[in-house]
């Protein structure tokens, strides 16, 4: 019977976490490419820098966004670097054009949202949250307290039931 109380609350606990977790950005069905792209990272605050990756295109790639100028990653090679404009809008979504030889893929770059910053990054600032930058912190608060919850309810039914079977 433990065992049973056990594998419940891990159940419980995983499906949370899951539920926690953000979704998958998948493409439109329409969208699919002998060839793999994609921008790193997603979210950037304007003026910084992403890096364009492209994987099985043996031609040259054409990289082209409203948000950065056209880029190309010549054949033979895996990625290029982009430079945001300083003026992309705080929290707006760009697209981000793949083009290999008659093949065309897209997907999305996010402008982080917050205080706008009117002079270049002169490298790492303390405090500034790192990979935390952009994200809701009224999102985070109801992620965290879901989790907790939810691990609380699960502690609670696993004693419940202990107590229960003591008492037989």
């Amino acid at each position: 019977m433990r065992a049973i109380r056990v594998a419940s609350a891990v159940l419980l606990g995983v499906t949370a976490l899951s539920l926690t977790a953000p979704a998958a950005h998948a493409a439109p069905a329409g969208d699919t490419t002998s060839f793999g792209f994609s921008v790193v990272p997603s979210t950037v605050a304007p003026g910084g820098e992403v890096t364009l990756r492209v994987d099985g295109c043996h031609s040259r790639t054409t990289v082209s966004s409203a948000v950065f100028d056209t880029v190309t990653i010549p054949k033979g090679q895996s990625s290029a670097k982009a430079t945001v404009d300083w003026d992309a809008r705080h929290g707006a979504v760009y697209e981000v054009s793949f083009q290999c030889g008659n093949e065309s893929g897209q997907t999305d770059l996010t402008i982080a949202s917050g205080r706008p910053s009117h002079h270049p990054s002169r490298g790492s600032h303390a405090g500034t949250g790192g990979t935390v930058a952009g994200l809701d912190p009224g999102e985070i608060g109801l992620g965290a307290a879901l989790v907790a919850g939810t691990l609380g309810v699960a502690w609670r039914w696993s004693r419940r039931r202990a107590e229960d079977g003591s008492h037989t």
